[in-house]
């Protein structure tokens, strides 16, 4: 292993050990594998740890990161990725334990971040996978966003798009960006997490979607995150959501862009015809993350 081009894969699961067993079937049949997988167990309550620890007996490549309590998908992943860092890690794969890459999404992934910047003498913040549902659509909530000249560099023969916001499924990261911009934020806990941070990076490049690295994603329906889709069982997400990207546009935008943001929420959830209850719920998160102030960790 040579530690110019380490690689470390960051998997962070709780209480889906089924699922997780086919991330790791899947890592292990990549063209160009991982050398360090780490698996960040959020306090898993199920066989998890037994089937990791199983799994890494078999395989010295994975790491089993059990932590003391559950700290959500964003502390999951500021964990792994500080581990991954500490190790030597030049380049970082984040993904989600029910996300399966096709064998050659890895090597893609590294082909498109050297191969751009021997294009173009520019060297992408990130690169992020196409990420499918079930089906083969592509999977909404795992959509990148895409800059306004988001096509500078795309041929025919390499249609890499420049985007400044992708999800934590399947998405690898160069240790430059984390040693200029630090780490996720923690404090998060679940949603946001993943756009706030590439976006944080892309200010010193855009990312770049890869089509050819495909990933499926294995969620119960395909939707994406749109306030008029709140229900019983979604709206803890929402109300994380709501206060994490509030908190993001005050430090980002003022307070401005926190009015134009609670427009739009309003604006969906009317539409959506979310009960009052539900609506009220979100106009507290929103309000309490007015005053929320996350630490960004740096190394």
């Amino acid at each position: 292993m040579s530690v110019l081009t380490m690689t470390a894969a960051v998997i962070v699961t709780f209480n889906r050990s089924d699922k997780l067993m086919k991330v790791l079937d899947a890592l292990a049949a990549q063209t160009r594998r991982p050398d360090v997988v780490i698996v960040v167990d959020n306090a898993s309550t199920d066989d998890t740890p037994e089937r990791v620890a199983a799994r890494a007996a078999a395989d010295p490549s994975i790491r089993h990161l059990r932590l003391p309590k559950n700290v959500g998908g964003a502390g999951g992943f500021h964990a792994g990725m500080t581990a991954a860092y500490q190790l030597g890690a030049q380049f970082f794969w984040i993904s989600d334990d029910d996300a399966y890459p096709n064998p050659d999404a890895l090597e893609a992934l590294h082909d498109a971040l050297s191969g751009f910047e021997a294009d173009t003498g520019w060297r992408p913040s990130f690169a992020c996978s196409r990420v499918e549902w079930i089906d083969g659509t592509l999977c909404e909530m795992n959509t990148p966003r895409p800059v306004w000249d988001w096509a500078r560099f795309v041929r025919p023969d390499r249609a890499w798009a420049l985007v400044d916001s992708a999800s934590f499924v399947s998405v690898m990261i160069p240790r430059w960006a984390l040693t200029e911009h630090g780490l996720p934020i923690a404090d998060y806990f679940i949603w946001f997490d993943d756009a706030e941070y590439t976006r944080r990076i892309a200010r010193s490049y855009p990312g770049i979607f890869v089509p050819e690295s495909v990933v499926v994603h294995d969620t119960p329906d395909n939707r994406g995150v749109n306030f008029g889709l709140i229900d019983e069982k979604s709206l803890w997400k929402f109300r994380y959501g709501a206060r994490n990207e509030t908190s993001w546009r005050r430090r980002e935008m003022g307070l401005v862009g926190v009015l134009a943001y609670a427009y739009g929420v309003r604006r969906q959830m009317k539409q959506g015809h979310v009960p009052g209850r539900m609506r009220r719920d979100i106009y507290r998160a929103i309000l309490r993350g007015l005053g929320f102030r996350p630490a960004i960790d740096r190394f």
